[in-house]
């Protein structure tokens, strides 16, 4: 992931606070302020910067008393920050595949594709004995694919895995089977139940898998 590569080359608060919107559906500066352990104007002051650019945009939040909060959000003129892979020529390699071995040659390739992965992660988790340090490998490892993958708990109490990025996003879209072999593929290397769910709000999608 690019972002990834810049902040390790050149750390910077800018850097950090993108991560930070990313992992959210917004934050106010105080917010931002305590994670980064930087005064609030130190912190404005690149969050204002940053709207100029048209990385950031704002939107006001009312609250029970008081002026209402000023939320920062990041655009998509960051989408390329975190791109994992090159969607574009994978969806023209599957296609070849198509025109080439048939019609079912892309979902077979997919589904190669996918069993290797969950080999791999199958061979990571089994290394831990408790569910939630199986999560966190992973979450590791998706997170290590350009995913901004997280273990959280969801409000329930329950363990739930939350992708921030979808690296290949053209490639669900045009073979939305990748859906249904991501969702088993975690279910298979965790021996649980595993539900599917994407929330989209405030130009933040994440994908949720909720641990049964």
């Amino acid at each position: 992931m690019i972002l990834n590569l810049l902040r390790e080359l050149v750390p910077s608060p800018a850097l950090e606070i993108i991560r930070l919107l990313k992992q959210s559906p917004g934050m106010t500066v105080n917010e931002l302020k305590g994670a980064l352990k930087m005064s609030y104007m130190g912190v404005k002051q690149h969050c204002d910067a940053l709207v100029k650019k048209g990385c950031l945009d704002t939107w006001r939040h009312p609250v029970p008393h008081g002026r209402p909060e000023k939320i920062y959000r990041l655009t998509q003129k960051l989408d390329p920050l975190f791109n994992g892979g090159a969607p574009d020529p994978l969806i023209e390699m599957l296609g070849h595949a198509e025109r080439v071995f048939g019609p079912t040659a892309a979902e077979k390739l997919l589904y190669a594709f996918y069993q290797e992965r969950a080999a791999r992660y199958q061979e990571a988790a089994d290394k831990e004995s408790l569910l939630e340090n199986k999560a966190i490998v992973i979450a590791r490892l998706r997170s290590q694919e350009g995913r901004l993958c997280e273990v959280e708990m969801s409000p329930g109490g329950d363990l739930r895995l939350v992708d921030y990025h979808c690296p290949l996003v053209e490639v669900v879209k045009k073979y939305p089977l990748v859906e249904e072999i991501e969702c088993e593929m975690i279910e298979r290397v965790l021996g649980r139940p595993v539900g599917r769910t994407v929330e989209e709000r405030s130009g933040l999608r994440r994908v949720i898998y909720l641990i049964g």
